[in-house]
């Protein structure tokens, strides 16, 4: 039903996370699904940076001819086969067959003599949004050869490094993150303005137990970036507790609520979060909507909160339900299921619910109707607990040592 993602930052790879588990005995009606929404709803569009993972395309969707003969853009193929099988792997990500596409960027390429940048641009982008890291890590070798500057070889590294710390982290694999070391440290070396490399190298690093070179490198990225703000709050604190480096984190994002409030993950440090993604179109959601708000209700004044993401299109529909329905905890309507927050977390039926600890780390486990109350009462006592930790005193004078 959901699809498991690592967090990560868009073309600083997509991320996505852990869906944790949607109200089970409260859904025996079934889920509302990616592909097969509610009459009212318009079926969602696919993002050019990334979107839900789906099956093959429709089955009355023949494999695509070739489009005219438009003029050729820089980076596309120019062998005339390559074109065509160009052209037929756009039409199949644009019926988001993106296994099929992804199959014919690569073989548009080899066609091409091995020179498609364009190519492998699009493929690298659809192997990182179908997980496909392993073959991630396969282009961007491929495609490392192409760069004509040092600040688009820079960004090929980056991307190679991005994907095999994320192959790393899903398969657990130490050889691929030790790998994505030396990839983001040369990406810095060609391109030393990219700031977001300094980020994922300090992950990279924490997770090899490096602990000063990665709070270096964190320290580096606040210095250095003007782009991320919303990854600022998440540097501070990995600079303070680096074990969070190491962990399975929520995606960062920020919002603005119903009522005005801007909210991003970070700022909710402390907190534990749960965060329900639903519609007015689902049945399922709405007959999970009086537990939702039991839950909101019973741990009022506790250091929790819940955050109800909507996927309704129809944002006047929305408000009028949420304000008939007394939903007066934290409300966001995101639009559908290729909605920012949606793609982040990998929500590809509903409804979804994640819970967050204190930390921000994404539990990983399925939460049931039947034992969310008992594992969100633990929750929140180590969030009290944890109020009241001291805070980590660093030695700022140490020189970092160990890195790749």
């Amino acid at each position: 039903m959901f699809r498991n993602h690592l967090f990560d930052h868009k073309r600083l790879i997509a991320l996505s996370a852990l869906a944790l588990g949607s109200w089970v005995a409260l859904s025996a009606a079934g889920v509302c699904q990616a592909d097969a929404p509610a009459p009212d709803a318009a079926k969602p569009d696919t993002a050019q940076d990334g979107s839900v993972k789906t099956d093959a395309a429709k089955p009355d969707v023949a494999k695509p001819e070739a489009a005219g003969a438009e003029a050729t853009k820089p980076g596309e193929p120019t062998d005339p086969k390559a074109r065509k099988t160009f052209a037929g792997a756009i039409e199949w990500e644009n019926h988001r067959n993106y296994d099929a596409a992804l199959d014919d960027f690569r073989k548009a390429n080899k066609q091409d003599g091995g020179h498609c940048w364009e190519c492998l641009r699009r493929a690298y982008a659809l192997a990182i949004k179908i997980d496909a890291y392993k073959d991630a890590v396969e282009i961007a070798r491929e495609w490392l050869p192409l760069a004509p500057s040092d600040k688009a070889k820079g960004e090929v590294e980056f991307r190679l490094a991005m994907a095999l710390q994320e192959e790393g982290i899903k398969e657990k694999k130490e050889q691929c993150i030790a790998e994505s070391a030396s990839g983001f440290k040369a990406a810095i070396a060609d391109d030393p303005g990219m700031a977001r490399a300094h980020f994922h190298y300090g992950v990279t690093l924490a997770r090899l137990h490096q602990d000063d070179a990665a709070r270096a490198e964190f320290t580096a990225f606040l210095d250095q970036d003007h782009k991320n703000p919303t990854l600022h709050p998440r540097a501070e604190r990995f600079v303070d507790h680096i074990e969070l480096a190491r962990a399975t984190m929520a995606p960062p994002f920020f919002l603005t609520t119903l009522d005005g409030q801007h909210i991003s993950m970070d700022s909710l440090a402390g907190k534990v979060v749960l965060i329900d993604f639903w519609a007015t179109w689902c049945s399922p959601c709405v007959n999970a909507l009086p537990h939702i708000r039991s839950i909101a209700k019973k741990f009022d004044g506790q250091p929790f909160v819940v955050l109800s993401i909507s996927l309704d299109s129809d944002g006047a529909k929305w408000n009028q339900f949420v304000e008939k329905n007394g939903m007066t905890w934290m409300q966001y309507r995101d639009g559908g299921f290729s909605g920012r927050i949606a793609k982040l977390f990998g929500v590809t039926a509903i409804p979804a619910t994640f819970t967050i600890d204190a930390d921000g780390v994404l539990e990983d486990q399925h939460v049931g109707d039947a034992g969310i109350e008992g594992k969100l009462k633990k929750l929140i006592a180590r969030a009290v607990e944890m109020g009241n930790r001291p805070p980590v005193t660093l030695e700022v004078d140490k020189a970092p040592g160990g890195a790749n």
